[in-house]
């Protein structure tokens, strides 16, 4: 018998999900769990790990608040970058041309589930 070498997370349903709106989730217990996020945007979902490339801790000061005022990129609350929402990819600030880390997401009986590969945990 094969062991899955990912978990999967439901995290929320995707009517509750509106667009140009996240939804940050974690997994895991004690001090360094998983932290990540989803955001609906132009029709898709996208999930990314909560985690800055610049200075390495959580993207938001305020629950589930990852976009930027125009809602069209993610910001870093602490530094100011800026990520594009398709890739991810760091298109202002102080990490220019690092990326996020991508969370494979899909849909499933109408619920966003972000699959977490074993390796991140």
């Amino acid at each position: 018998m094969k062991k899955n070498n990912f978990v999967d997370i439901d995290v929320i349903a995707f009517s509750d999900l509106k667009d140009n709106e996240c939804r940050e989730f974690s997994y895991g217990e004690g001090d360094w769990p998983l932290r990540g996020f989803v955001t609906h945007y132009r029709q898709d979902i996208f999930a990314y790990q909560n985690r800055c490339p610049h200075a390495g801790h959580q993207l938001n000061w305020q629950p589930s608040d990852f976009l930027t005022p125009e809602k069209n990129n993610i910001v870093c609350s602490s530094h100011g970058a800026i990520f594009d929402i398709l890739t991810g990819e760091c298109i202002a600030g102080p990490c220019f041309g690092d990326k996020l880390k991508k969370l494979r997401c899909f849909l499933s009986n109408q619920r966003v589930i972000v699959r977490i590969p074993l390796q991140h945990l």
